[in-house]
This record gives C-alpha cells, structure tokens and sequence, in this order.
C-alpha cells in the first residue's frame, strides 16, 4: 500500500524556507519535494489560506513564510493538508450484519481512536520550530565533521 508523504514532504519544505530568507518559487520547492509544481500550489494554497504562508505573483515572487514557528505545530500543518488518514489499515466491512464482524470492528475501531488521538496531540505538541532547533543541531554536527547535509 502506498504511504501519504504529503505531511513529511511539506514540514521538509516549510524548514527549508525557515533557512534562508526570500521567497521560493514553486517550481524550487517542487524540486525539493521531488513533485510537479502544480502540487506544490494547490498545498501551499491550502497553508496559505490559513495565514502560514503567504505567496507573491510576478518576477521576484514566490512563496515565503507568514508565520512564527513557534506557534506552528505539526497538527496545523496536518490539518491544513485536509486531515488526511494518519492510519492506512481500516475495518472491514464486507458483512455489516454479521456478529462477528461487529465485535472485530468495534474493537479495532476504539484502538483505531486511540492511536489516532495520541498521534494527534503528540502533533500537537511539536512546533516547526522545534524541528528547526534540531536542523540546527545536526548540521552543526556535521560541520564539526567536514560533512554536507542533504540540500
């Protein structure tokens, strides 16, 4: 089954924009999201609309942050891709009046809650710019070992 990498591809983007000042054209995040830059606008138009990007037209334009990443969590950025299922496996539902199917779907559905609310509030508890902080670290790191970071 293929894996959303929607929310993974987004936060890399957003950070990236966190590093260095100016706008980013979609064309450039694309490229860093390795999409087409049709996608790149219609996700960040959705980040846009909720005031933590904001986006230029013309020579020069592009799109940069609007926001403080402090107050930017990774449950903000996930809703504004749309809430997308955080779980790929489900319950089935081929016999509804069965029984037994009843009883293995109420199961699943309550641990399927549970962990869907646990990783919600752990979304919530972590901000871009606390991943920003670990950005920082790790290519300190990696400059104290004459590495380069994946750009």
């Amino acid at each position: 089954m293929r894996r959303d990498s929607r929310l993974s591809g987004v936060l890399h983007v957003l950070l990236h924009m966190a590093q260095q000042p100016g706008p980013f054209t979609s064309e450039t995040l694309a490229k860093a999201m390795d999409t087409n830059p049709v996608v790149i606008r219609r996700i960040m138009a959705g980040l846009r609309d909720l005031g933590y990007v904001r986006s230029e037209k013309g020579h020069g334009g592009g799109w940069t942050l609007a926001c403080d990443l402090s107050k930017l969590t990774l449950r903000d950025v996930y809703t504004a891709l749309g809430s997308p299922p955080l779980l790929a496996m489900g319950s089935r539902t081929q016999a509804p009046d069965c029984l037994v199917e009843q009883a293995v779907n109420a199961a699943l559905d309550q641990a399927f809650g549970d962990a869907e609310a646990l990783l919600l509030s752990r979304f919530g508890e972590v901000t871009l710019a606390m991943l920003s902080d670990d950005l920082r670290k790790r290519l300190g790191s990696l400059k104290l070992h004459g590495m380069s970071a994946h750009a």
